[in-house]
Order: structure tokens, then sequence, then C-alpha cells
């Protein structure tokens, strides 16, 4: 981009836009380059735009599609597939002031601004009542936009669904800066195409969603919590099959010996480090039905040889059980950097690809650790690495590549919940086969004729 461009655009951006919304300070741009997937190819922008309103990001895009400037949006950064990191010379428009909630309790919905959290919005329908189901590990600090853009899922969503599932409307700002309203406050509605459904899960690259109606539930029961340590992976593996095949359970999550070491290294819960897998499972149904369930359960893992079977309904217990696995990832983390992965198989196929998994970490000299939403066949292998060493950070880039083209050999997805972002644009081409791919790059170009919404993301820089 020429300087004259740059200092226009900054010019009109200021113009346009409420005093303090733009930001051009060269060390504050930094703290919005990349998401926590440390893309190691982020740009700089331009220029960064907190938003405010559905207004605010309106005048942003209709000066950048007038300049043909690229559109990075932005919510928390909690992203973990560099589907945020900026491109040089690009305006990112940050999403995190954002954050207004109003819940109906009538209709049982909530109209959320993109900054929302999704534990903020949690927290609201809990004073009527009411339950925002979705629930990423990064509930605390992730935002509604963020999981709208991935299609977000959790550990609940085995029985409720992920994020599209939840969504009824929404407000979006297209390529040339009209702003849609999509869907809206009604369970049933099939006039015209499933619009609100595309925009779910795009990333960013069709539109900008500043406001969205979600659909809201009966508070969740108590849950009762069982957790199971087994001497083998595939025993735990086998359990989680017979477990799915039979019954409903609200959360049924995974954890390999690697991950088990470092939440006891981070949380001290005497977790027993020589257990190859780590069983959590819950079942929220009524009392007695959840007594049954948890009763089934426990004897199933016993007959797929687990070492130590724990029950527990008091909701203190549960909750710090829980919480080990929601610290899953940063106590990975603390082992080194992260190539972050959430690659899912049809479920008769999970052991296939743990077991591949754990031949690439072993054929390519690194160590991956596995966290899963058992229930789903949605896992989340973490590759740790040295980022100094050189020939680590190249076996663990061909791990990377490795394991994505197992979950497509096995009949998965090289992403269940954490979007293709740009890390994983290189294999996606393979993934859904040149037709498929065609008619998604024609509906990019449908609505973004430009390609100025999020450049690079998913698609690559076309």
């Amino acid at each position: 981009m020429s300087d004259d461009r740059d200092a226009r655009v900054i010019s009109a951006l200021i113009a346009a836009l409420p005093d303090g919304s733009v930001i051009t300070n060269p060390d504050s741009l930094q703290a919005y380059r990349r998401d926590r997937a440390e893309d190691p190819d982020a740009g700089t922008p331009l220029a960064v735009v907190r938003a405010t309103s559905t207004e605010d990001v309106q005048a942003a895009v209709r000066i950048a599609a007038q300049e043909g400037v690229g559109v990075i949006p932005r919510g928390a950064g909690s992203g973990l597939s560099g589907g945020s990191s900026a491109v040089d010379g690009t305006i990112v428009i940050s999403l995190e002031r954002m954050r207004e909630i109003r819940i109906d309790a009538a209709l049982q919905m909530a109209v959320v601004q993109p900054g929302a959290f999704n534990a903020e919005v949690k927290a609201a329908a809990s004073e009527h009542g009411l339950w925002y189901p979705p629930d990423p590990s990064s509930q605390e600090f992730c935002s509604i936009g963020g999981n709208i853009a991935t299609n977000a899922g959790g550990l609940c969503c085995v029985k409720y669904g992920v994020t599209t599932d939840y969504v009824l409307g929404l407000t979006v700002v297209l390529a040339d800066g009209r702003a849609i309203t999509l869907g809206g406050p009604r369970l049933k509605d099939v006039a015209g195409l499933s619009l609100t459904k595309l925009f779910v899960g795009s990333e960013g690259t069709l539109g900008i969603v500043t406001e969205a109606i979600l659909r809201l539930v009966p508070a969740q029961r108590m849950p009762t919590t069982l957790v199971a340590m087994f001497p083998t992976v595939e025993g735990a593996i086998r359990a989680v099959v017979d477990i799915k095949a039979a019954m409903r359970p609200s959360m049924l999550e995974f954890m390999d010996r690697v991950t088990i070491n470092a939440v006891e290294d981070m949380m001290r819960m005497d977790l027993d480090r020589e257990s190859a897998a780590m069983l959590i499972v819950q079942s929220d149904e009524s009392v007695e039905v959840a007594a049954a369930q948890i009763e089934a359960i426990e004897q199933t893992c016993g007959l797929h040889g687990a070492s130590e079977v724990y029950a527990t309904s008091d909701p203190d217990e549960s909750e710090a059980l829980i919480e080990a696995r929601r610290q899953a990832i940063p106590a990975v983390e603390k082992r080194g950097a992260l190539l972050l992965e959430d690659v899912g198989v049809p479920l008769p196929h999970l052991g296939d690809l743990i077991d591949g998994m754990r031949a690439i970490a072993e054929a390519r000299g690194v160590e991956i650790a596995v966290v899963a939403h058992a229930g789903d066949g949605n896992t989340h292998p973490l590759i740790v690495l040295d980022p100094t060493d050189a020939e680590q950070r190249a076996n663990a880039d061909l791990a990377f590549g490795e394991v994505m083209a197992l979950a497509i050999e096995l009949g998965g997805t090289i992403t269940g919940e954490h979007g293709v972002g740009r890390l994983k644009q290189p294999w996606l081409a393979d993934y859904l086969g040149d037709d498929v791919l065609e008619l998604n790059l024609r509906i990019k170009k449908a609505l973004d004729p430009q390609n100025i919404l999020n450049p690079g993301a998913i698609f690559g820089l076309l």
C-alpha cells in the first residue's frame, strides 16, 4: 500500500469514527497482530478500529471497501487457528468493546453483542433460571463473536450441540458496508435460504457479526460426575464407544498421560500419574436416571480395565474435576510452545486416530499431548516444541500436517470447532475436494468480490 493511501485511510477512519476509536501507535498495534495460536507469519495492521456499535463497523468497512483495504475482524483474541492474525496494511476491527447482553426470559433468548464473553452470557442467563449451553474450555475469556465465527463447541456439546444450534438471528455487516438482519426471535423460520447458518462458522470471511440472538434453555440440572483412570488408552476408548452406544451423557472427555501429568503439575489434584488415560463423564438427568447412568458407566469402565473409578454428585467436587479438563491446554502449554490441532473422526475411528498420532509423535521425535471431547470424536492434539530449536520446529510442522492427513484418511475433519483460520488452510482442499472447494470460493466471491474480509483466512490469499 502506498504512503498516500495509508494516510488517506487513516484520516478517513479518524474522521468517521468517535474520538479514541482508531489506534495507529506502532507499540499499541502489536497487541492486535495475532490470536492465541501465535501465528509466526502474522503481519502488522495499518490501524485498529475499536468499534462500539454496528455503525462504527459499517463506517470502517465502507472506507476499506472504497480503498480496497483488507479488514480483519477480531474478538477476544482467544482463537487457536490464526483466524484473527493480522495481515500487513490491513484494518483490524476489534469488537472487544461491544459487550451488551439483554435477556428476554419470556422468549428464552439473549440479544448479545459480539464482544461479550461466553461466561458473561451464561451468568446473565442464570439470573433468570436459564442456560446458554455452548461451553468452550476458554469460556471465561472467549467472545460470543469468536464462538459464532468458528462455530465453537465445548465440553457439553456431546449432548447439547454446538454454537450454530443456538443462533437464531444475526446482524451482519457485509463487505460493502451494508448491515443486514438474518433470522430473529423465532424458533421456527424457513423463509428463504438458511443464511444465518451460512455465516456461523465463516470466520469473518463473509461478513462481520455485530449482534446475535441466542436461544437459551432452562437451567441445567446439577450433574453427577464420574472420573475413570485407565492403564491403557485402548481400554478408555473402548469404554467411550460403549458408553455412547448405550446412553447420552452430558459430558464425555478424555485426557492422555502427558496431559494428566501436566494438569497434576499445575493443579496438584492427586491424579494418578501412571494412568495412560482419564475419562471425565457427567450425567445431568434427574437424580434417579443420573444415578442409573453413572452406575452403568462405572460398570462399562470396569469391563474395559479401569484401574480407578470415582463418582460424585457434590457440586464443588464436580467443578474441581471439570476445571482439571478446562485447564488441560494451559497446563500442557507450560511444557513448551504448542502447535494446537482440532481434528475429529467418526467415533468408531477415535482409537485409530489416537494410535496414529502416537505413531506420528514417535516417528517425528516430538511430544503430542491429547485431550478430546471424546463423546463426539473431536480431539485436540497438542504438539509441544521448543521454538528456538529449528530441527524440532520442522519436525513439529511435519507432524502437524501428518495428523491432518490422518484425520482425513479416517473419514474425519481438519477442524471440529477451532476453525480453519490461517494455520490449517493448506489442508482445506484435501479435506473438501475440488468441487466443494470451488463452491465455497463462489460463495466467498459473491459476498466479498474484493476479498477484503479476513483475507488469508480459510481460503488463503485469493
